[in-house]
Order: structure tokens, then sequence, then C-alpha cells
């Protein structure tokens, strides 16, 4: 097996699928919350990855000499998990937060 090639084509697949996901969110839309209404967001947001990772599955498939269904399945497998965990990494990372509360006075509990 070519170990590099089934670290680095995932690595880079989920970089680049991921990446293009959240660089429309952010430069494109504005906000996520523009992603969830019909059109091209949704077609967009989905078929990037799909096609990174095709791309580095069918890379591996052909850069390989022995085991290449095996090859290029792991490599799809694992960027798969790896985009969907760059994902929701950064929707906790880039999520908005609560501001802190402010320093209000307490009330006098005069009883």
């Amino acid at each position: 097996m070519r170990w590099k090639l089934l670290i680095a084509a995932p690595l880079l697949a989920s970089a680049i699928g991921a990446g293009a996901v959240l660089a429309i969110i952010r430069f494109a839309l504005g906000s996520a919350s523009r992603v969830a209404e019909p059109g091209w967001p949704i077609l967009v947001n989905l078929l990037l990855p799909l096609a990174s990772i095709v791309f580095a599955a069918v890379f591996v498939y052909r850069h390989t000499a022995r085991r290449r269904t095996l090859q290029a399945t792991a490599t799809a497998l694992l960027s798969i998990l790896l985009t969907l965990g760059a994902l929701l990494a950064a929707s906790y990372f880039l999520a908005p937060r609560a501001s802190p509360p402010t320093d209000a006075p307490l009330p006098n509990n005069t009883t």
C-alpha cells in the first residue's frame, strides 16, 4: 500500500472540499442562515466536497498498482470523515457567541 498517498490525498481533498464550502458561506453568502434557503447554495455546498472526494479517490485508484479498489475506498471514506470533521469543527468555532452579561447592579433585598 502507498501510505503517503492514502494520507495526503484525503487530507488535501477534505481541506479543499471543506474550505470551499466555508469560503462560499463566508464570502458569497455572508452568513450561514442563507444556506438553508433553497437554490444554488445548497447544491454548491453539496457538490464541491463530493467532487473533491471523488477526484481524490480516482487519483489514488489511478496511481496505485495493487489493491486499487481497497485504497480508493479507504481514501473516499477517510475523506468523508475528515470533511465532516472539518465542517463540524468550523461550525463550532465560527458560531456566534452570546455576549457576556453586563455588570448590572444587584437589587437591594431589604426583607
